[in-house]
């Protein structure tokens, strides 16, 4: 019960800690809540916040924590250090951290007598899905953002939108918490998308905007061409600081990053509508199969917003 109260507390801080991972804690006695804490902004992490509040009430508590504790001196001391110094006598994590170099809490945890228990539920991991993908595979989190009809196709003739206008303010809002966002030469040449996030709050700035295939881009384009093999461009960007990247292009190039094994997301807007005629699908053909997990899906307007992953983070 606990650890969803870290979850709660980490969500509703969500991005605080940008480009660093939200984490929230909760300290338990004999029962009963002492102590909460979230990862500050360029500051403190969440179990030092809950261990500060908590004071004497630590020793012999229960942490939950949603992120393993660091065990590396980085801009804070390790936080395990921190919680065997206090006396806590039993740690649940929600997730190992990804991170080789922040690592090693849990161990150095254990060798101190302190407790552990490792959920590692996936509600934990997907709260920091990006910074995850980011820090452990060297490239952005790729989500596939996509609007299609019932049957399964991106386009219908004579109509400019396939989705609802919550579905695109929806869109607006991922722009807004996107490092990047991203579509194919030939969206650029079909369309000219502008890719900035509008009408909606942008904690970050504006996402980068970039193209991916062969030039040149149109004159007076704000999109940066990205013609290199996709696996390079993402270990680029990465090195960049770009965790997410929020995919809007056809079907062809998510066939391309499909193919190439860098699809994390797929969130698919499917409008109540069928298509007239052969338009584009979903995706292009592809080399094999794809299976999905863990599939969910609710009402945005008059659509269903499915949302899955190929790949966990």
């Amino acid at each position: 019960m606990s650890l969803a109260r870290a979850l709660e507390l980490a969500a509703e801080a969500a991005g605080r800690a940008y480009p660093k991972p939200t984490v929230g804690a909760v300290v338990v006695l004999d029962g009963d809540v002492v102590a909460e804490g979230v990862t500050e902004r360029g500051g403190r992490h969440a179990e030092v916040v809950a261990l500060d509040v908590a004071g004497h009430a630590a020793r012999g508590a229960t942490l939950f924590v949603t992120l393993e504790p660091c065990a590396h001196h980085g801009t804070t001391p390790p936080c395990a250090e921190r919680i065997v110094a206090e006396g806590v006598a039993r740690v649940v994590v929600g997730a190992r951290d990804p991170n080789p170099e922040a690592a090693g809490g849990i161990e150095a945890l254990r060798a101190a007598g302190v407790e552990v228990d490792v959920l590692d539920a996936w509600e934990a991991r997907v709260q920091n899905e990006a910074w995850r993908v980011w820090v452990s595979r060297d490239r952005p989190f790729v989500t596939y953002k996509v609007a299609a009809t019932l049957d399964g196709r991106v386009a219908v003739p004579g109509r400019r939108w396939i989705s609802g206008e919550e579905s695109r303010r929806v869109v607006h809002e991922l722009r807004a918490v996107s490092d990047a966002v991203a579509v194919g030469m030939g969206t650029v040449r079909a369309d000219d998308p502008r890719l900035d996030a509008r009408e909606v709050e942008v904690p970050r700035g504006q996402p980068r905007r970039l193209a991916f295939g062969r030039g040149p881009l149109p004159a007076g384009s704000e999109l940066e061409l990205r013609a290199g093999p996709l696996d390079e461009e993402l270990r680029a960007l990465a090195a960049e600081g770009v965790q997410s990247l929020l995919l809007e292009g056809g079907p062809t190039l998510a066939a391309g990053f499909a193919d190439a094994g860098l699809l994390d997301k797929l969130l698919l807007f499917v409008a109540p509508v069928a298509a007239d005629g052969d338009g584009p699908s979903l995706l292009t053909r592809l080399r094999s199969p794809l299976a999905l997990s863990h599939l969910s899906a609710r009402l945005v307007g008059e659509d269903v917003l499915l949302e899955a992953y190929f790949q966990e983070p």
